[in-house]
């Protein structure tokens, strides 16, 4: 009896569905700051504030992972399904990159240029700068309690 090959990690229903459950989650929480993080004028105070706020969780996030041991090779346990719902995810699905590109057209459009390069410019500048805080906050060692 012949077995049939394994479906790949990205295909199988399972890891599918975690990312479509954390995606759902992390659009329905941009939603909701966008509802209550007015825009200041012409830029959306929310897009900045979703982006860089997922930039620290995801880097956290991914840090502490990484730090628990590695990944089962199977690309089906504890780990993997974790950082398929939260960072792929819920954190794929908070953060906005491309509401920041619609944000940066619209300030170009609306004549003001050198705006749109300094929201899109601090946007990823701090973005990264977030992320990398997040992981040295993850990789600071865990304190025993006791």
């Amino acid at each position: 009896m012949t077995q049939r090959p394994s479906l790949p990690a990205h295909l199988r229903p399972r890891n599918v569905g975690l990312v479509f459950i954390g995606g759902a989650l992390g659009v329905l929480a941009r939603e909701l700051l966008m509802l209550t993080l007015p825009d200041r004028g012409s830029l959306p105070v929310a897009v900045f504030v979703a982006n860089i706020v997922g930039a620290f969780l995801l880097g956290l996030l991914l840090e502490s992972l990484a730090r628990s041991g590695p990944e089962s090779s199977s690309e089906t346990g504890g780990r993997t399904a974790v950082r398929l719902l939260l960072g792929t995810g819920l954190l794929g699905g908070f953060t906005t990159y491309s509401a920041l590109a619609q944000a940066i057209a619209l300030l170009v459009q609306g004549g003001e240029a050198w705006l749109a390069v300094g929201y899109g410019l601090a946007t990823i500048v701090l973005g990264a700068i977030a992320s990398w805080c997040g992981m040295l906050l993850g990789a600071l060692p865990k304190r025993s309690r006791g």
